[in-house]
């Protein structure tokens, strides 16, 4: 069983910014899978014989590491072989996207969160790039995309939920060589 969470903040006022790229993600993955995510988390089996949890916590971005805790206990997952974490990633330029099987939190407090609720920095990530020219991170972060950046970041979300949906079938080592 695989664990795919993507991290962002819920509610209407967060729904369409650049922090809320990996729930966007978790949406268009649903969206090729062809199921549903009900508000927390949403289970459904996927291929042959693999069980994928698609997650988008509700505990906004700084506390996402509670929700993935409580999944990771309750299904008896291994963090290292069974999570994916999808991300907004400020150090990426807009429309990139970067695949890591494990690392720090590089200054992202959702990641942050997850590490230190899990004890370990070992499970994998795709990091989508929103980074641009901004003088205040948090307004930067809670904005939205305008333009032709809009179309970039879109693709990269688009990107990224299909080398989700090749992590279900191959290894993350594989996927890592083809999307980075």
């Amino acid at each position: 069983m695989k664990l795919i969470v993507g991290l962002g903040n819920p509610g209407k006022k967060y729904e369409n910014t650049r922090h809320n790229t990996g729930f966007l993600t978790m949406d268009k993955l649903a969206e090729r899978l062809n199921v549903k995510i009900n508000r927390k988390a949403f289970v459904s089996s996927v291929g042959k014989a693999n069980d994928v949890i698609i997650m988008k916590p509700e505990t906004f971005m700084n506390n996402s590491g509670l929700a993935v805790r409580k999944a990771i206990n309750y299904y008896h997952l291994d963090p290292s072989k069974d999570l994916i974490v999808v991300y907004d990633d400020l150090d990426l330029p807009v429309g990139k996207i970067r695949l890591r099987e494990k690392g720090s939190a590089g200054g992202h407090n959702g990641i942050k969160s997850i590490i230190s609720n899990l004890g370990t920095q070992e499970f994998c990530r795709i990091r989508v790039g929103i980074g641009g020219q901004f003088s205040d991170t948090i307004d930067y972060v809670l904005g939205s995309f305008k333009g032709e950046e809009k179309q970039e970041w879109l693709d990269s979300i688009a990107t990224a939920s299909e080398a989700c949906q090749e992590a279900l079938e191959k290894s993350f080592q594989e996927v890592m060589n083809k999307f980075n």
